[in-house]
């Protein structure tokens, strides 16, 4: 199983490499949706698991947009020479998913390779604050703590950092299934334990209050041998 699982996220993760070397100021966003898309297949998804959406798309004060998949259409936005764009991609093998998402910088016309190297004072602590979120959560989950612990222990650090949780559903994460209706959330009043699900997603998706922007990072982990690990 654990082979299955890593080589749909690697398709995902390759996806995000790749839609960064193609993305251009004056690119639609329906472009580089259809681009992440045909990317994915390629590479040997046979199908996307969240509402047949591949990629979702959002750019500039959009990033603090949180839909339901359901209700999501690629808006007709251009990208500009100096933007931020969140991407969050589900490919799906067969009923196997993956699930990754990123939040690239472009500045003078070029995507900003290192988090660290961006100009922009917000939007580089944005990306900068995803990646503690991460750190944080891998440094204090256990197999025995349950979905509701972490999200009552994650919101209190993303509240104690200065930032806010722009998920509609409140929620952090949640667990990998074989159907959308089976997937349990970090979220309170879910008393079922880390370790009793294979796989999990942690997806923060967080701002600055009255900031136009937002900041996404989405990975799955997985508890190896009662050790935190990301697929």
């Amino acid at each position: 199983m654990f082979s299955e699982y890593h080589d749909v996220q690697k398709i995902a993760k390759d996806t995000i490499e790749y839609i960064k070397t193609e993305i251009r100021p004056g690119m639609p966003l329906k472009e580089v949706r259809r681009l992440c898309e045909e990317e994915m297949t390629l590479l040997g998804a046979d199908s996307f698991w969240y509402w047949d959406v591949g990629a979702f798309v959002f750019a500039g004060d959009e990033t603090t947009v949180s839909v339901s998949g359901k209700e999501y259409t690629t808006s007709d936005r251009v990208i500009g020479s100096d933007d931020i764009i969140t991407i969050d991609l589900s490919p799906q093998i067969g009923d196997t998913w993956g699930d990754y998402a990123r939040t690239v910088v472009i500045e003078n016309g070029c995507v900003v390779k290192s988090s660290n190297e961006i100009n922009r004072d917000d939007w580089r602590y944005g990306l900068i604050m995803e990646k503690k979120l991460h750190d944080r959560m891998m440094d204090i989950v256990n197999p025995d703590m349950t979905f509701e612990e972490l999200y009552y222990l994650m919101n209190e650090y993303i509240k104690d950092e200065g930032y806010i949780n722009l998920d509609f559903m409140g929620n952090l994460g949640h667990s990998i299934a074989r159907s959308k209706d089976d997937r349990i959330y970090i979220e309170k009043g879910n008393n079922t334990k880390l370790g009793n699900v294979s796989y999990f997603t942690f997806e923060p998706h967080i701002s600055v209050c009255g900031s136009k922007y937002g900041y996404k990072r989405e990975d799955i982990y997985f508890f190896d041998n009662d050790t935190i690990k990301r697929l």
